[in-house]
């Protein structure tokens, strides 16, 4: 969740996804740690370059080899508390796939509960790539946050644009 930055800092999905990988390898000591911050990154990269969420599902499935071949519906019913990126970054990615807009894809991820804070920053991370934010949304997301980090998001905006 923490890995979204780095897809937006590069404009070659090699350099996006050796930079997820240094990134992680900060808090994630574990091979699928890695892999998951990979491919979110991916994600997000991929939604920034247009690519339909049929191409998205096609380059994480391949590279990843996550299954995006089930529904939230088939989830739901048995999912629980999971903290593992093999057993959340999947779940993130369908909320996204599944979604309609930026609030649905953040929706479908706390509907799932367990790690819903984390699954809902990926999605959402990844659905801001691909939607876009709304006047609203992003007013609203401002209205939470303190000057000084405020100022970060705003730095941050002006950087990679």
């Amino acid at each position: 969740m923490r890995v979204s930055p780095v897809a937006w800092l590069f404009d070659d999905l090699g350099q996006v996804i050796w930079a997820a990988r240094l990134q992680a390898g900060l808090t994630h000591n574990h091979p699928e740690g890695l892999k998951g911050a990979e491919a979110v990154a991916a994600c997000i990269f991929l939604a920034r370059q247009e690519a339909s969420k049929a191409e998205i599902k096609h380059y994480v499935r391949e590279t990843f080899a996550y299954n995006l071949d089930r529904s939230l519906d088939d989830i739901r019913p048995s999912y629980g508390f999971e903290v593992s990126c093999q057993h959340s970054v999947p779940e993130a990615i369908l909320a996204f796939l599944e979604g309609q807009d930026f609030e649905d894809c953040i929706r479908n991820a706390v509907s799932l509960g367990g790690d819903a804070d984390t699954q809902a920053a990926i999605a959402g991370s990844i659905a801001e790539a691909y939607y876009g934010l709304s006047d609203t949304w992003r007013t609203r997301i401002e209205d939470y946050l303190p000057d000084d980090l405020l100022e970060v998001v705003r730095h941050f905006q002006k950087s990679v644009k």
